[in-house]
């Protein structure tokens, strides 16, 4: 119970997009982490490093409440979700991630050997996330989405579902919700804690990781927890 918020306040210390946390993840677990702990360092290291939340603080100049406000909310999600791991979470439902095979080489070896490794097993499924993305943007009219900015609720929804399928990098998703001035703030919050943490690549590089039946449930959920938060700390700060 303790590991899960100190693995999700170890994210901080992290600067990474949410595309090499998958791995990473998997990696602790590989070496002995305890599921619950990693899944909530995998959650929160491309949400609450420095380069996001200085990133998030030019997007919003002059709100320093929005980079609090992120910042509370991408971790109290990512906590939340190692907590429900630790506690519903079946080991069958988590595939162990691959092993590797032959002697573990060492120093400068072991660093391009795991590179390798991860790199070349994501690679594929990243490509696959970034497709659908892709697909998503040129299909679906922009003046779609603007009939939904009239309601509060509908225009959270909207916004932390738009996360999903455009598939923004952590990093630069702070100025695309920043650009979407006709929706709430609370709206735009959600948009910037739902997107490192559940979209297409991710569910791409977590179903190829640890399993489809993995990654439904912990998208699913994962989805959830971060709306219910980012509309909890967006009600209360902004």
């Amino acid at each position: 119970a303790l590991a899960v918020p100190v693995a999700g306040a170890a994210g901080i210390a992290l600067p990474g997009c949410e595309c090499a946390s998958v791995p990473v993840a998997g990696s602790l677990i590989r070496r002995g982490v305890a599921p619950a702990a990693a899944l909530a360092f995998l959650l929160s290291a491309p949400a609450i490093n420095p380069v996001v939340l200085v990133a998030t603080s030019i997007a919003f100049p002059g709100r320093p409440e929005m980079v609090l406000a992120r910042l509370l909310a991408s971790l109290a999600a990512a906590v939340v979700m190692g907590w429900l791991w630790a506690r519903f979470g079946k080991e069958r439902w988590l595939r162990p991630p691959n092993a590797r095979t032959g002697p573990e080489p060492s120093g400068v070896r072991a660093f391009v050997h795991g590179l390798q490794h991860d790199f070349l097993h994501a690679g594929g499924f990243l490509v696959v996330g970034a497709a659908a993305a892709a697909t998503f943007n040129i299909a679906v009219p922009r003046a779609y989405l603007d009939v939904f900015t009239d309601s509060p609720w509908l225009s959270v929804l909207l916004l932390a579902l738009l996360a999903v399928v455009l598939c923004v990098c952590s990093e630069a998703d702070a100025f695309v919700a920043a650009s979407l001035s006709g929706f709430s703030p609370t709206a735009r919050l959600a948009f910037m804690v739902v997107g490192p943490m559940v979209d297409l690549k991710l569910i791409a590089l977590q179903t190829g990781t640890f399993g489809r039946a993995f990654a439904l449930r912990f998208a699913s959920a994962t989805w959830v927890v971060a709306v219910l938060s980012s509309v909890l700390v967006g009600w209360w700060l902004l």
